[in-house]
């Protein structure tokens, strides 16, 4: 019968100790390599339908490259700019055209950090309700038809994104 309070004992500091350590290890989803390829892809597909040739690059929740294409003619820095535009959306969690918009304020003190440039065209893509990258498109005239292309890919794709686990 005594030995029964140790027991107890033991277990209520095993219970409080898991609660305790609980944010040790936290789970993130984030975009998958087969995913971000199909996704880049499609934005060089859908703006070639318009007639821009473009580079388009996916970078992951942390802002990590994970893909990036450039169409045949477009230019080598698109690539660079695409890059950076998705960059910006993982700055501030919006797209890149509602950041330049919203935040005329400091957007010339953003445009001075490496690797983001405050420009419409980087959109963020995400997974059942999470955040799991950005897409940035350069290379057509105007960063409103980057965007445009950015968008036709992610709804071309939104049955994947949408049943995620």
């Amino acid at each position: 019968m005594k030995y029964i309070y140790p027991v107890k004992i033991t277990a209520l500091l095993l219970l409080f100790s898991a609660q305790l350590f609980a944010g040790d290890v936290v789970t993130v989803k984030t975009i998958g390599l087969e995913l971000a390829r199909d996704l880049v892809g499609e934005s060089i597909l859908e703006c070639r339908k318009m007639g821009y040739q473009v580079s388009a690059v996916v970078v992951d929740r942390n802002g990590n490259l994970r893909a990036a294409l450039r169409d045949d003619r477009a230019s080598r820095f698109t690539l660079q700019i695409a890059e950076e535009k998705a960059n910006a959306v993982i700055l501030s969690g919006t797209d890149s055209g509602l950041l330049r918009q919203n935040r005329g304020d400091i957007r010339p003190e953003l445009n001075h950090m490496n690797g983001i440039i405050i420009m419409q065209g980087g959109v963020q893509i995400t997974a059942s309700g999470s955040r799991i990258g950005a897409l940035g498109i350069s290379g057509a005239p105007g960063g409103e038809k980057d965007e445009v292309c950015a968008l036709k890919a992610i709804e071309n794709l939104e049955e994947r994104l949408q049943f995620t686990e």
